[in-house]
Order: structure tokens, then C-alpha cells, then sequence
């Protein structure tokens, strides 16, 4: 048996070399073939590309927009924010400039009186100009005696025994409850009914 690994003549060795080289120049072409192909379904693919590249580039710059809108509508609101708890008070304060005002002259005019009555009636005008500003503010008072208990409303700081009202029922207020709109602003302290066991 021949040994494969070992040199043969030079004319078999010629002919091997030749097809050495045959072969390697056919793969050098079939690579410069495969890569041109490559090239031009890159330019291809490159060419596909480019309407998407642009909508793209499109949605990028409208979210870039759009993010930096909402930014700046944010800064907005939180300057709006800052000065309605800065101002918020502004208009309530203005009204009550009218109520300050009628106090001083209240305090001029009971000066120099002796009547009783006069002096009366001006806490009274007082009182009233006070209560309207703060009704037109949006100031409600809770309504508690002859109601029926309401936890949300009313503060329980007594309990008496009655046979003449109902069972929870508010037999006297202690302290004026005060809401604005839906929102408490302090309970109404009262006294509740209660029917003991016979």
C-alpha cells in the first residue's frame, strides 16, 4: 500500500501543484464574487434603509418636541402651584381689609360714647360685615343642634341622657363646626343624646 503522505515524482508532484494553484485561484474568485455580491446588497439594504432612516428621524424629533413641551409644562404648573399657595389667600385678604377697616372705626366711634346700645350696635354691624365677607369667601357653618350625629361633621365631647330626644341626636352646641365646599375645616363640637337601658 502506497503511503499517502509521501512525495511522488515531478511530474505527479507538477500536477499537484498545478491543481493547488487552480484551486486556490477559484476560491480567491468565488470570494471577490461573495463579496460583491455583499457590497451590493448592502447598497441595496443601505438604499431600503433610507425611508426608514427618515421616519425615523422624524419620530425622534417629535418626541424630542414633545418631550421638552411637557417639560416646559410642568415648570409652568409648578410656578402656577407655588403661586397659588403664595397668593391664594390674596382676594380673601382684600375682603377683609373692609371688615379691618370697619373695626377701626367702630373703635373711633365708641370712644367718645357712653350709650351702651351704640356700642352694641356697632359689634353687631361688625359682626355681620365679618360673617359676609367669610360666607362670600366660601365659608359654610355645620349645622348640629336638633341633627342627628354625624362623625364627619361633629365632635362628641358630651353624652346626656335624654328621654326627649332621639337616641344620637344633638342636643346642644358647644363650639361652631366651620367646611368649605365638601371639606371640614373643624368639627362642630356637641353634646349627643343618649337613651339609657330600662
Amino acid at each position: 500500500m502506497e503511503n499517502p503522505f509521501k512525495k511522488k515524482t515531478d511530474n505527479n508532484a507538477n500536477i499537484e501543484i498545478e491543481d493547488v494553484e487552480e484551486s486556490s485561484v477559484e476560491e480567491n474568485n468565488k470570494e471577490n464574487a461573495e463579496d460583491e455580491c455583499v457590497n451590493e446588497n448592502s447598497e441595496e439594504i443601505t438604499e431600503k434603509d433610507n425611508p426608514l432612516q427618515e421616519k425615523y428621524e422624524q419620530l425622534n424629533n417629535q418626541y424630542i418636541r414633545l418631550a421638552a413641551d411637557f417639560d416646559n409644562f410642568r415648570k409652568r404648573t409648578e410656578q402656577e402651584r407655588e403661586a397659588l399657595l403664595k397668593y391664594g389667600a390674596e382676594n380673601t385678604l382684600k375682603k377683609m381689609l373692609e371688615v379691618l377697616d370697619n373695626f377701626e372705626r367702630g373703635m373711633k366711634a365708641i370712644e367718645t360714647v357712653d350709650d351702651c346700645e351704640k356700642v352694641k350696635e356697632c359689634y353687631n354691624l361688625a359682626y355681620k360685615n365679618f360673617t359676609d365677607v367669610l360666607s362670600k369667601a366660601g365659608l359654610e357653618t355645620i349645622k348640629a343642634e336638633g341633627e342627628t350625629f354625624d362623625p364627619n361633621f361633629h365632635e362628641a365631647v358630651m353624652q346626656t341622657p335624654s328621654s326627649e330626644h332621639e337616641e344620637n341626636t344633638v342636643i346642644t352646641e358647644l363650639q361652631k363646626g366651620y367646611k368649605i365646599g365638601d371639606k371640614v375645616l373643624r368639627p362642630t363640637l356637641v353634646n349627643v343624646a343618649f337613651n339609657r337601658p330600662t
